[in-house]
């Protein structure tokens, strides 16, 4: 009977030591989307647009206090214009809206899926991940920075990889200075 009282007792410590010093390092960290904004800015031969649009879902993932992961879901139907106003600013709205670029009739989500996270300073990191706009999924790069719960992401998209045609020239000639670039820049001010 003392022996099977000592081995529980040993077994007991052992356990409770197993677990204080093992890491449970994964976290997902949701991220707000009140707090959270995307800024798009599109170029054109004659100068660009921009606006906003809105996460739906996200999160990011960190292994004690490194990025390892992330995903999200952005609202296609919330593209909005924050540089023009009134009439011009409908009619911007509603042909990007429309199936000339996002169709968002049909393709109301996109997503961005982190693949590959690769940390190049303190607080900065290298992303690839899969981004999917249109039911097209392609490669995307970017960079990412992190400060507390904090987080700054750059990502130039190819349009065109998207299907994404109206005014490129990647599809049309001849357009001269209706041209739109293919390229377009994303912005992401988040909070986790």
């Amino acid at each position: 009977m003392k022996n099977t009282i000592k081995n529980l007792w040993l077994i007991a410590l052992i356990a409770l030591f197993t677990v204080s010093f093992t890491t449970f390092s994964k976290e997902k960290k949701e991220i707000n989307t009140e707090n959270s904004q995307v800024v798009w800015k599109g170029y054109k031969v004659t100068g660009s647009h921009e606006g906003t649009i809105a996460i739906e879902s996200g999160s990011l993932v960190f292994d004690e206090d490194k990025l390892t992961g992330g995903e999200f879901v952005i609202d296609m139907t919330t593209i909005n214009t924050t540089d023009l106003q009134g009439e011009y600013k409908g009619k911007l709205d509603g042909h990007l809206k429309s199936d000339d670029f996002f169709g968002v009739a049909n393709h109301p989500k996109a997503t961005l899926v982190f693949e590959n996270v690769t940390p190049t300073g303190k607080n900065s990191y290298a992303v690839t991940g899969d981004l999917t706009i249109k039911g097209n999924t392609n490669p995307v790069s970017f960079t990412i920075s992190v400060y507390g719960s904090k987080a700054t992401a750059s990502l130039k998209v190819d349009r065109s990889k998207f299907d994404v045609r109206y005014g490129s020239t990647s599809f049309f000639d001849g357009l001269k200075d209706k041209a739109i670039y293919d390229e377009f820049d994303l912005v992401a001010d988040l909070e986790f």
